[in-house]
C-alpha cells in the first residue's frame, strides 16, 4: 500500500513539474511525425492482465508493418527526434499516466512487454511467468543493469536481473534502481 501511495504522489508531482517538458516534447514530436504524438500499445501487466501503455511516438508510422519487432541500436524505423528521445527515455514519460492508473509502478519486477514476446520467452525460460506476479515498472533492475533487449535471447538474459530483484524486493533497492535510472537518463547512457 505504501508503494502504491508513493507511486501516485510522485507520478502526480512529476506530471506537474515536467509539464513544460511535456509541452515541448508534444510540439517537437508533432512536427517530426506530421501530427501524431502518442503511441498506444497493449502490454501484459500484473497477473498477465492486458493494459494499454502510452509513449511518445519515436518511430515512423509503418514501423511494424511486417509484424512485431524489437528496437535495436540505430533502428532505421525511428525518427531523428525519436532517437534523441529514446536515448534519454523521454518517450517513456507518458507512462506516468499508467502509474497513476495503477497499471504500473515506478520500479517493477520487469518492464511490461507484449504477449507476442512473453510467449516466446516462456518457451525458453518458463520462470519468466513469475515476473507477472507483481506490477511491471517504468524501470526495473533488468532495464537499469542490462538495458533494452533486441532479441528474445537478450530478454531471457535480462530476465535474470529481474528474477533476482524478486528474491529480495525492498524500498532501499527501489531507491537504488531509481537513482541508477536517473543517472542513465541524465547522461544519455544505456542501450
Amino acid at each position: 500500500m505504501l508503494k502504491r501511495f508513493v507511486d501516485i504522489a510522485v507520478a502526480a508531482v512529476a506530471i506537474i513539474i515536467l509539464s513544460p517538458l511535456f509541452i515541448l516534447i508534444i510540439i517537437v514530436t508533432a512536427i517530426s511525425t506530421g501530427g501524431t504524438v502518442f503511441y498506444k500499445q497493449e502490454r501484459l501487466g500484473y497477473k498477465a492482465v492486458p493494459f494499454i501503455i502510452y509513449k511518445f511516438v519515436s518511430m515512423y508510422p509503418d514501423a511494424e508493418k511486417n509484424g512485431p519487432a524489437l528496437w535495436v541500436e540505430g533502428d532505421p524505423r525511428q525518427t531523428k527526434w525519436g532517437e534523441f528521445m529514446r536515448k534519454r527515455r523521454f518517450d517513456e514519460l507518458p507512462q506516468l499516466w499508467n502509474i497513476l492508473k495503477g497499471d504500473m509502478s515506478f520500479v517493477g519486477s520487469t518492464r511490461p512487454e507484449r504477449k507476442f514476446y512473453i510467449d516466446q520467452v516462456i518457451k525458453i525460460a518458463p520462470e519468466y511467468i513469475s515476473l507477472l506476479d507483481t506490477k511491471p515498472g517504468l524501470v526495473s533492475i533488468g532495464i537499469v543493469e542490462y538495458g533494452y533487449a533486441s532479441s528474445v535471447e537478450q530478454m531471457v538474459e535480462r530476465m535474470q536481473f529481474d528474477l533476482n530483484y524478486l528474491q529480495n524486493p525492498s524500498p532501499f533497492k527501489d531507491i537504488q534502481i531509481l537513482i541508477k535510472a536517473f543517472w542513465k537518463v541524465i547522461l544519455g547512457r544505456g542501450k
